[in-house]
């Protein structure tokens, strides 16, 4: 599935416009809302497993994250009330459509992937906690985005039925305990708030692109790059989860620093290290109050040393590599991490952000420079049994 074909697919959602019959500000684009969607909905799963003992497939939920993204970047940006209607008339129907389109787009999609797919989409009974969660993620990032923009669009026709449709919507989900805590505007509210902002910081902010991506978009396309490279490596459910929301919060810590890139960091002897430091005072000062302490060791695990392979033994945080994990420690309760993969999906990211606005004719030396020096970074390069090379191979030089 790490193709390029599937790849560039995933990169049209930094393309589709929301609210874009609205006034409105830059940040409201598929790909951030399906990004700001998963932080979301792992705020609303902690919080039921703790105060309600629910119990939650988290490979099942990540997975529905993911099914539900690349449905709605077949549809595009369909007004919600509309969507639903068809769903409700034509579902099955518009969902044939979509596998259609995606077998179209993505020639070497898996076939077991879209039968998964295809039974999270179309059997009620199939996973319904996991689709509660993630509706109820769907409605709280479109209320966040919607707040800011009824500011600028108060008064005008349809703006007021716009708000009650989306408050109706949430009212059907205050039995989840997230819900009522958010609706109250408490620490889960703010913390919501802050990895908004992730929307607002553009990659590579010193150069015009095309598409523009953030900060928040950036993460959500590693963690699915994650995500199939574990599926790859024959990882435990665990181990997917992991590589997941590592790959999801990995740049967490940029809402207090900003996206500081690489060249600056590399500038100065030892400046990376000092800025690793500073993240770190940063995330324990502005982040991890505003969620339960209990927390607060996994956001820790995930946004610390996050390009390192690890595992957790005996309480304590331990190092490893990809053959020892996939020997020793691919099993539940080691919480094994790939953080190589990881960086690798990473540095991918990073290179396709260059080189697609390169295709589209927008580039700056600097850009040029850094797509040379990832493509010669992972030249004829396999990490884990996985080949990177053979992925850059596919982006042409042209």
């Amino acid at each position: 599935m790490l193709t390029k074909s599937f790849i560039e697919f995933l990169y049209e959602a930094a393309h589709i416009q929301r609210w874009n019959e609205h006034i409105r500000p830059s940040g409201f684009t598929e790909l951030d809302k399906q990004a700001h969607k998963m932080m979301i909905v792992y705020v609303l799963a902690r919080h039921e497993e703790d105060d309600h003992g629910a119990k939650i497939n988290w490979r099942s939920l990540i997975e529905g994250g993911i099914f539900e993204f690349l449905q709605r970047n077949v549809l595009t940006d369909i007004k919600p009330t509309v969507f639903h209607e068809m769903m409700r008339v034509y579902g099955k129907e518009l969902n044939e459509w979509v596998y259609g389109e995606l077998r179209r787009r993505i020639p070497d999609i898996q076939e077991d992937f879209m039968q998964k797919m295809q039974k999270y989409l179309e059997d009620e009974n199939y996973c319904p906690m996991e689709k509660k969660l993630l509706r109820a993620a769907h409605y709280l990032a479109t209320k966040w985005e919607f707040e800011i923009i009824y500011h600028f669009n108060e008064g005008i026709y349809g703006s007021e039925d716009t708000k009650a449709i989306i408050e109706s919507e949430l009212e059907d989900h205050y039995d989840l305990a997230a819900v009522k805590k958010l609706a109250l505007k408490g620490k889960s509210s703010k913390f919501i708030d802050l990895i908004g902002q992730l929307r607002f910081q553009k990659r590579w902010a010193q150069s015009p692109r095309v598409p523009e991506t953030s900060v928040l978009g950036h993460v959500l396309l590693v963690a699915i790059m994650g995500y199939f490279c574990a599926v790859k490596l024959g990882a435990c459910d665990e181990r997917i989860v992991g590589d997941f929301l590592c790959g999801l919060f990995h740049d967490l810590p940029e809402v207090l620093t900003r996206d500081i890139i690489s060249p600056v960091k590399r500038s100065v002897p030892g400046l990376d290290e000092l800025i690793k430091k500073i993240e770190e005072r940063l995330v324990a000062e502005k982040i991890l109050p505003l969620l339960p302490y209990s927390w607060h060791g996994d956001i820790l695990y995930y946004t610390q040393n996050e390009f390192t392979n690890r595992i957790k033994l005996d309480g304590k945080v331990v190092q490893s590599s990809i053959e020892e994990i996939n020997a020793k420690y691919n099993v539940s309760g080691y919480h094994a991490i790939d953080g190589i993969v990881l960086k690798a999906c990473d540095n991918l990211a990073a290179f396709v952000e260059v080189w697609l606005s390169r295709r589209y004719g927008i580039t700056s030396p600097h850009m040029e420079e850094g797509e040379k020096a990832i493509r010669a970074m992972y030249k004829n390069r396999v990490i884990g049994g996985i080949d990177f090379g053979k992925v850059y191979n596919e982006f042409s030089l042209e």
